[in-house]
């Protein structure tokens, strides 16, 4: 049993200097959101173990990750405009094929990044199929080019503007 606790602390404590500084732009450190984050913040080394120890002794990163408190919010440890913004840079050739067909396993994953409710995947394909000049104008365009584009696309679109809780203009 003090085995296990040895190498539990070893493990925390590698994983903690390896890891070292990777999360303190999202407002906490390594130990993750939760108490401990607010407690002890996101300086890295021993406070980080402090972190991590606090946050598992009270489980208050399972309840602010469900309620959104203790410096952790709905969107987990990547912002979703990051998770879109990789995503489609790493399937941006099969992206814009189906983009141009309106339909497509890869679409409807963006869609989902989106937020769109599996039941607007047929208008988010039409969409994106009507506007796909406006969105993809030529060989050249950036996959980060593409979603400021189809952003502006859905903040428009009477029927999606709820994706991503855009807010449509006024």
């Amino acid at each position: 049993m003090k085995k296990t606790r040895i190498f539990s602390a070893l493990a925390v404590l590698f994983s903690l200097i390896w890891l070292e500084g990777s999360a303190l732009a999202a407002g906490y450190g390594d130990a993750g959101c939760g108490l401990g984050s607010a407690v002890w913040g996101n300086r890295s080394g021993f406070r980080q173990i402090l972190a991590f120890t606090t946050n598992h002794t009270f489980s208050s990163q399972t309840l602010g990750i469900t309620f959104g408190t203790s410096n952790c919010n709905r969107r987990g440890l990547v912002e979703l405009n990051k998770e879109r913004e990789v995503f489609a840079e790493k399937n941006y050739g099969s992206l814009t094929r189906e983009m141009a067909a309106g339909k497509g396993e890869t679409l409807e994953t963006l869609a989902g990044l989106y937020g769109c409710p599996r039941e607007n995947l047929p208008e988010f394909g039409d969409l994106v199929q009507q506007r796909f000049e406006h969105l993809v104008p030529n060989e050249a365009t950036l996959p980060s080019d593409m979603l400021s584009s189809l952003d502006r696309e859905l903040a428009e679109s009477p029927l999606l503007h709820s994706c991503a809780n855009i807010t449509p203009p006024a």
